[in-house]
């Protein structure tokens, strides 16, 4: 080792992947000293989000602290290990005492909050392909403070609005060429699924945001599906949903709510039912819900995305999608607890109404 000039030990690191640059720094003082190079970040950063080889984006990561700053905030995936507090309780309850200015928020917290602060990175793989990449400055519909976005649902969608100042305003397609399975028909896909199951294995996704105020980033997505729904709302759409789980305490009662990304395929036959078939992308968002259900609006979401910048985060995968199902175990077991309080409710209602119908006619007669 000594016998080797660092131009050798640099030609070795940088043809490593984020992980494998990262353990090599630990290896020895040679290889420490040289991975503090931002040049190999960079490629890292470059190969794995090609969204970042934008000049603008490349301006924005150098204002926040560099490449290798930039990575270790995104690279792991965030964990929200709160969510097993509520797996005991049955239910979660909302407090009665809870004002609604309490609930919606304050906007005094809000002024060192601005939406033109966050900018929404987002790539999307399939089979380590890069079939999409785009860029978002800011949060739309969200200028001054008391606009109705603070009070309305939270929801950004990226199609619409990123392209407007993006370079590429194409449709964004996948096909055979790309990998895709070749379809005969629809009903045939309706019965094996060979497409959904691609769409599923294939498919990455990485949603950056970063706060240039507080020069902090984090990565939203879970990087694969998480679930989603075939042929809804029709037999030619598919909706694929990513996400992960959020921290919101002191901010909402639930103390956590989940950042649902949804992507949805349009099927789209080029030169008839049995031809080449070719997908289309027809929908990428972001929208926040609390345990019940329920849409966040955007005066709190704007609190919690700021938050989620300095969670937990693990490298280990296994234990983000654990958070996330854990999280969605407990959000069933909350609605089949309403319904059934609900349901119990109901047949109370109905066992009064019947004890005052005979009770009336009894002192009728």
């Amino acid at each position: 080792m000594a016998s080797l000039s660092t131009d050798v030990f640099y030609d070795i690191l940088r043809r490593l992947d984020g992980p494998s640059l990262a353990s090599a720094a630990c290896s020895c003082a040679a290889f420490c000293s040289i991975s503090r190079e931002e040049r190999l970040w960079e490629n890292v950063c470059s190969s794995m989000w090609p969204s970042t080889n934008r000049e603008d984006v490349k301006s924005l990561i150098s204002s926040i602290g560099g490449y290798r700053k930039f990575y270790a905030d995104c690279f792991p995936l965030i964990v929200n290990k709160e969510v097993t507090e509520y797996q005991w309780d049955g239910h979660l309850e909302y407090p009665e005492e809870w004002t609604e200015a309490e609930y919606y928020g304050d906007t005094a917290g809000l002024e060192s909050i601005s939406p033109l602060d966050f900018v929404s990175i987002v790539d999307i793989r399939y089979k380590d392909k890069t079939i999409c990449s785009k860029v978002l400055w800011g949060i739309p519909n969200a200028n001054g403070s008391n606009s109705w976005f603070h009070n309305c649902p939270f929801r950004i969608d990226l199609l619409n609005y990123a392209a407007r100042d993006d370079d590429s305003e194409g449709e964004v397609t996948l096909s055979v060429s790309d990998g895709l399975p070749l379809i005969a028909s629809m009903e045939k896909e309706r019965k094996d699924g060979r497409l959904w199951k691609e769409l599923r294995d294939g498919l990455r996704l990485s949603w950056i945001v970063v706060n240039r105020k507080v020069k902090q980033a984090a990565n939203l997505a879970s990087w694969s599906p998480l679930g989603g729904q075939r042929h809804w709302p029709t037999d030619r759409d598919f909706v694929i949903r990513f996400g992960s789980v959020l921290p919101a305490k002191d901010i909402l009662p639930c103390q956590v709510v989940e950042c649902i990304l949804i992507m949805k395929f349009r099927v789209i036959h080029t030169e008839g039912d049995s031809a080449e078939t070719t997908l289309k992308l027809t929908e990428l968002s972001m929208q926040l819900e609390d345990m019940e259900g329920a849409h966040v609006n955007g005066r709190n979401s704007l609190v919690i995305l700021k938050e989620a910048l300095s969670c937990r985060r693990s490298k280990n995968y296994s234990e983000v999608l654990e958070s996330c199902h854990l999280y969605s175990k407990v959000q069933s077991e909350l609605k089949e607890e309403r319904m059934r309080n609900e349901s119990r409710l109901d047949r109370l209602c109905i066992l009064s109404g019947i004890a005052a119908f005979v009770t009336f006619w009894y002192c009728i007669l």
